[in-house]
């Protein structure tokens, strides 16, 4: 069983006071990707478009592989994955820098019985990510994962059950989610020294 794990490229339209908005952005997906990156069952990458290929070259880990991708959605990520040999695949937003692994393993068990599951990025903020096994399913319709929700997918699913929710973790979108950093978690070592430790 081949598995891709993907951190793919949102866009991010804030950043904290005094921290710019590229430097604050680099770190955030880093953080995914260093995450990614070691992860047992799964192999990495990075998805990004043509306008963020440079900051994912940036951040990659020797050998690690870049997907261009034309737009920030999902299915150009799935499609790439599947060309590529991969058996199941899944796309995470590199906004969620304090992810614990095993948020990312919750999304990939479902697949041996349901065809696509989705792990929420908290209260309005669309998707964390979504995983499927490959091909995807010809009724998956592509969004990006801020606009992207379970509800939503369920509406072009050949029955609700066909996508699999799985636990949340919140992205960080905006101020409100800077205070629920976990200082004593692990990892988040770019984001963490960017805040100043």
């Amino acid at each position: 069983m081949k598995r891709l794990v993907a951190a793919l490229l949102v866009p991010v339209e804030w950043s904290p006071p005094g921290v710019g908005l590229a430097a604050w952005r680099a770190a955030l997906a880093e953080d995914v990707v260093d995450l990614l990156a070691r992860l047992a069952q799964a192999e990495a990458a990075i998805a990004a478009t043509p306008a963020d290929r440079e900051l994912a070259e940036e951040i990659a880990w020797p050998g690690m592989r870049i997907y261009e991708v034309p737009t920030a959605t999902y299915l150009p990520v799935l499609a790439a994955a599947g060309a590529d040999g991969f058996d199941q695949a899944a796309v995470i937003a590199a906004d969620a820098p304090d992810l614990p692994g095993m948020i990312l393993g919750k999304l990939l068990r479902p697949l041996e019985t349901k065809a696509v599951a989705v792990a929420a990025g908290g209260p309005g903020n669309g998707l964390l990510g979504l995983a499927t096994s490959l091909p995807a399913p010809s009724w998956l319709a592509d969004f990006d994962l801020d606009t992207a929700t379970a509800q939503l997918l369920r509406r072009t699913a050949p029955e609700p059950g066909a996508v699999s929710s799985t636990p949340e973790w919140r992205r960080l979108k905006g101020p409100a989610e800077l205070a629920s950093l976990d200082p004593a978690l692990e990892g988040w070592e770019n984001t963490r020294a960017i805040l100043g430790g």
